[in-house]
């Protein structure tokens, strides 16, 4: 969508709406473009860092004998050729 600079002042909040809804806005001054009003990317939740670390010491625990302590880099080593 191209919208020119008078227009998008005054629906400013309108066009902010659609981008944030995934609609890329085009502003034009004087026919050309001139900039891009996007949406943001919005960053993973906390609580995918915190799940992950569940698993990764669920993992641990696994393959930890109580003997011979199995390395976090050897876990994820075998994990990774799980998946091909």
């Amino acid at each position: 969508m191209v919208k020119s600079l008078r227009e998008s002042k005054a629906k400013l909040s309108e066009l902010v709406d659609l981008a944030s809804r995934g609609e890329d806005v085009l502003i034009s001054v004087r026919g050309k473009v001139k900039a891009r009003l996007t949406g943001v990317q919005m960053p993973l939740p906390a609580t995918t860092g915190a799940k992950w670390a569940r698993e990764l010491r669920g993992l641990h625990r696994a393959y930890s004998s109580g003997k011979a302590s199995v390395s976090i880099d050897q876990i994820l080593s075998a994990q990774r050729a799980d998946r091909g």
